[in-house]
């Protein structure tokens, strides 16, 4: 290991304790306040983010390891500026999702006491199979995705410190792991919000080195000209409609569907709050993905990438070129925060399907003894399924796949077929029952997953089919199961 490897190394060893002690102590301090039970506060922190931190954990969230490692080093080795106007579409993201269904999902998430996505699915349908189903296909999507986080986290510290993969991954395993599970969700917003900060840092940081390495922008087309031929080709010359269009569908309003930025808007405190979370989360998800992407085409300037093995791999090497190392350090706290960020979040929510959703409904049900037991000891045993849940993570990151990239948008069209319907149908269309809902969510997964390895139709993706297939089902059966409304009880609850 070089000296320029060991300060790289020893400032991120700095950033994870840090992100630690800030998760767990503020966290901690969140907790005392107010007069919540434990679940409320370890699944949905008590519902009082404020509009910076609603933005920045939406925001940290939805991005990860693929908006500031994969998709940039796609873009500087392959596919220059149509990899970056193909990721623009994802700019409006947390202003889509908060402004549509966050005061609505909000509200009814507080008349029903729902804490969870799939608490407020079984108020709004009042079906045990759609809860069971629906908190299955989550846990099974989210470990599919949280290998690709994982998998980018110890990538990232592997690639610029040069230790073992498998002891990089220990590394990031366990301080995501600890704060996740011992701080529950406000450690997560917590955290969500210093990261988000460093992202926009990092973001910054990336754009000055690489226009100042490239001695500028006339140097830098210069570069691409050489190194990426087709700099300049038609959007649709790179990527087919059928792509584009898939893509557009994946990472633009099919996140409406993703039941970690959903949850969000559970937890916000007040409309002022969502207001003004839509407007920071707007900007700042601008300046992080269409900088990063931006700044990835024109590092593709800078080297050709031949030696790399695969464009996840071209970032930390880039940034290892041109800036110094404790800059370097500082910048690569960025992506680690991006995946970290995304990892928690998602871990919270395997455990809040388990414990809350699956365990508390249907095991211990009314049985006023285990329910007792279960608010005295809700925070332990959902921080031991936390921990345990990440290291079935870890273990399967153990061989990781090639390119992270593709794995994680797997995932991210598994999860938008699963709930997409489900829940905007619930939200807005009166005539959805329990029969549409079950049936759409089962349909368009096995849809997806069907067709994601079987079909190759116009070069459209396997997500586009199936959230089509679940509106056609969800439609159709709900006009057909709906001839006499919907129970009082949901009617006055939910809308």
């Amino acid at each position: 290991m070089t000296s320029n490897q060991v300060v790289i190394l020893a400032i991120l060893v700095i950033y994870l304790v840090l992100n630690v002690a800030i998760g767990l102590v503020l966290g901690k301090k969140k907790d005392n306040e107010g007069n919540l039970n434990s679940e409320k506060k370890y699944f949905i922190g008590g519902r009082n983010m404020g509009g910076l931190i609603l933005a920045m954990t939406t925001m940290a969230t939805y991005t990860s390891v693929s908006s500031f490692i994969s998709g940039p080093g796609a873009a500087g080795m392959t596919y220059g500026y149509a990899q970056a106007w193909v990721a623009a579409v994802q700019v409006p993201v947390t202003f889509l999702v908060l402004g549509v269904i966050g005061n609505k999902l909000a509200l009814v998430s507080r008349r029903t006491g729902s804490v969870t996505i799939a608490g407020y699915l079984k108020a709004r349908y009042k079906s045990d199979v759609l809860v069971i189903v629906t908190s299955l296909l989550m846990v099974v999507f989210f470990i599919t995705q949280m290998v690709s986080q994982f998998t980018g986290g110890a990538t990232l510290i592997q690639s610029i410190t040069g230790i073992d993969y498998k002891f990089a991954l220990l590394i990031f395993a366990i301080v995501v792991i600890i704060y996740t599970a011992i701080g529950g969700f406000n450690a997560v917003v917590i955290t969500d919000t210093v990261q988000g900060l460093i992202m926009c840092l990092g973001t910054f940081l990336f754009l000055f080195f690489v226009l100042k390495a490239g001695g500028g922008l006339a140097n830098i087309d210069t570069g691409l000209q050489e190194n990426l031929p087709g700099i300049y080709d038609n959007l649709t010359a790179v990527y087919k409609p059928g792509t584009l269009l898939s893509f557009w569908v994946l990472v633009g309003f099919g996140t409406l569907g993703l039941p970690q930025t959903a949850v969000r808007a559970m937890g916000f405190k007040s409309t002022k709050s969502l207001h003004k979370a839509m407007i920071i989360g707007a900007v700042t998800c601008s300046f992080v993905i269409v900088g990063m992407h931006l700044g990835g085409v024109w590092a593709g300037a800078l080297t050709d990438g031949a030696n790399l093995e695969t464009s996840d791999y071209f970032l930390p090497y880039v940034i290892q070129k041109i800036m110094p190392a404790g800059i370097a350090g500082i910048f690569l706290a960025a992506p680690m925060a991006a995946v970290m960020s995304t990892v928690s979040s998602l871990l919270i929510l395997v455990s809040a399907a388990i414990i809350k959703d699956l365990w508390r409904t249907y095991i211990i049900k009314d049985n006023e003894v285990k329910v007792e037991r279960y608010n005295k000891n809700v925070k332990k045993v959902s921080a031991i399924a936390t921990g345990v849940f990440g290291l079935i993570v870890a273990y399967l990151s153990l061989d990781p796949p090639d390119i992270i990239f593709f794995l994680n948008l797997f995932a991210m069209g598994g999860l938008e077929c699963a709930f997409f319907w489900p829940l905007i149908g619930g939200l807005f269309w009166k005539k959805g029952t329990k029969q549409a809902a079950v049936a759409s969510s089962l349909g368009a997964a096995i849809t997806y997953v069907y067709c994601y390895y079987n079909v190759s139709l116009f070069d459209i993706n396997a997500v586009v089919w199936g959230l089509l297939v679940g509106a056609i089902l969800y439609f159709a059966v709900g006009k057909f199961t709906c001839k006499n409304g919907l129970d009082e009880e949901i009617i006055e609850k939910c809308f």
